[in-house]
């Protein structure tokens, strides 16, 4: 994970709106809002204040706002105490942190596991 300015290749700072698709390498954070779609291999950190209405394909997602959609991580995704998260997860690891608010569905499977291998 991202874990200095350096990694980061992106930042969508509070009160800030962005409505589109978001497409990146390495490491982006996002503490404004966004409706749309996210793709990228790498890093997501959606901070306290962020409010994110997408369908997110990620690797991996560390959220501690407000998330409605679909997310889908190749390698984690982890849901700090502050968050709520309403929609589908889909990601062979998973952690929600205590007082997280989560409503919807959760599917894990190993990371190398595709739709059509059975698993």
């Amino acid at each position: 994970m991202a874990r200095n300015n350096d990694d980061m290749v992106a930042f969508l700072g509070k009160g800030t709106t962005f409505k589109g698709i978001i497409t990146y390498e390495g490491a982006i954070r996002i503490d404004g809002k966004v409706e749309g779609e996210i793709v990228s291999q790498g890093d997501l950190v959606i901070g306290e204040s962020a409010v994110v209405d997408a369908k997110v394909s990620v690797g991996t997602i560390v959220c501690g706002g407000k998330i409605n959609g679909d997310l889908q991580a190749s390698k984690k995704i982890h849901l700090l105490s502050k968050s709520t998260m309403s929609g589908s997860l889909n990601t062979p690891s998973l952690i929600i942190d205590e007082g997280v608010h989560f409503n919807g569905h959760c599917e894990m499977k190993k990371a190398s596991q595709t739709k059509s291998d059975p698993g």
